[in-house]
């Protein structure tokens, strides 16, 4: 069958074994395969992706450098928001999708294609993210996914049907058939998961790790950090070592992560509930996205309202778990990103922060919308508080707790 002859579809390739594998069966399909790179932040050599994917067939192939839309329109937005899914993960994975899904349909216009494609698995949460992302961005688009498509499936069984494949048509994959886990790396994280750790119990490999050096073996001296905030937005980090500065968002966030990983910032171990209904053990290391999560925590105790961040604070894990399940573009998440950002709204200030050993710890906090009254808190100055007033308070308070107790008791006598 002629290249072509089906129409054309555009492919997210890493250059990894799967999506290599699927650019050449595609092709073979008949269709005209344009491969899709996006640089989200991974260490990389793009220029030796691009000819691999040419070689493999590719009838054009695009990378996109995507790094400070990703920070500024993703990350920012998703930490200020307080989006930490299950209390724990800071969702370096979940945040990269959408402006992945998001550049991938505006290559299809361009491209006037028929059909997008992706290597994700069916048992994944990475393929709802895409091809939610999809459906809302282009509702009439077409999705090719070869690990749900019958015809693929029969064909390849496995890893070693993969790089037989590979092998017979001459494509070039940086890949072993053994392979101890797989990676996913980008400006928030990178994550570890699969394979040797799909056992809950077994403790990584400490050369597992590639990107925080281990706590254990992070520098003796405490390196201090101030972050500052405008609306819950990082526009400054001083170290207060060395005196370096960063106010670009890009610039600053790397920053952040080479401080960080420096310090062995950031690392977690969790077992996570995947959207699709089966647990996951996995391993991630976020040093920026951490220290920027803790200080912005840290600066809300002292400009943030008291019941605005109760509020928020119900909707933060729905805002994570959004995110987590790939509805980045849908009206929940423009109702919560409305929301959120009201109440993210004069949170402004600078907090500074130690890192150490894997710790990143707020030591002070100062803002200009702050809330906090020094007298009002003093121990020892009264401020104009009348602590008589508390009686009262106190007794309009136990009303109901009285009550209670006494229809209890009686019902007990």
């Amino acid at each position: 069958m002629a290249s072509g002859s089906k129409g054309t579809v555009v492919l997210a390739y890493s250059g990894g074994l799967d999506t290599s594998v699927i650019l050449k069966w595609l092709e073979l399909e008949g269709y005209r395969v344009v491969a899709y790179v996006a640089d989200v932040g991974q260490e990389e050599d793009f220029d030796e992706v691009k000819r691999r994917a040419e070689a493999t067939g590719a009838s054009a192939v695009y990378v996109e450098n995507l790094q400070r839309e990703f920070v500024t329109d993703y990350i920012f937005p998703a930490i200020a928001g307080g989006a930490i899914y299950e209390g724990r993960y800071l969702l370096g994975t979940s945040l990269a999708r959408p402006i992945i899904a998001k550049r991938h349909i505006e290559i299809a216009m361009k491209e006037n294609a028929d059909f997008v494609s992706h290597g994700a698995t069916g048992k994944g949460n990475d393929q709802v993210r895409f091809e939610l992302a999809y459906a809302a961005l282009a509702p009439r688009i077409k999705v090719l996914a070869p690990w749900k498509m019958a015809s693929f499936l029969e064909k390849f069984q496995g890893r070693t049907d993969l790089i037989n494949f590979a092998k017979e048509n001459g494509i070039e994959i940086p890949v072993t058939l053994e392979k101890p886990f797989s990676t996913d790396e980008n400006l928030m994280h990178k994550s570890y998961e699969s394979g040797i750790l799909e056992d809950p119990m077994k403790r990584p490999d400490k050369d597992t790790f590639t990107v925080c050096v281990d706590p254990t073996q992070a520098p003796d001296e405490v390196t201090t950090i101030e972050i500052e905030f405008k609306d819950a937005y990082p526009v400054r980090v001083k170290n207060l070592n060395d005196g370096r500065e960063e106010t670009d968002p890009l610039a600053l966030f790397q920053y952040l992560n080479e401080v960080g990983r420096k310090n062995g910032v950031g690392r977690i171990d969790i077992v996570e509930n995947r959207y699709v209904g089966i647990k996951s053990r996995g391993i991630y290391e976020t040093p920026g996205g951490t220290i920027l999560y803790s200080a912005l925590r840290d600066l809300e105790g002292i400009a943030m309202d008291k019941q605005v961040r109760r509020l928020r604070d119900m909707l933060s894990p729905e805002f994570a778990a959004i995110i987590y399940n790939g509805f980045w573009f849908s009206p929940e998440m423009d109702f919560l990103r409305g929301a959120l950002e009201k109440a993210q709204a004069i949170i402004d200030g600078t907090v500074r922060m130690e890192l150490y050993k894997g710790n990143a710890t707020p030591i002070g906090r100062t803002s200009p919308s702050s809330l906090y009254d020094e007298n009002l808190s003093s121990m020892d100055v009264s401020g104009g508080f009348d602590q008589q007033d508390s009686a009262g308070f106190i007794r309009i308070n136990a009303l109901r707790l009285i009550a209670h107790r006494l229809i209890t008791k009686h019902a007990e006598d």
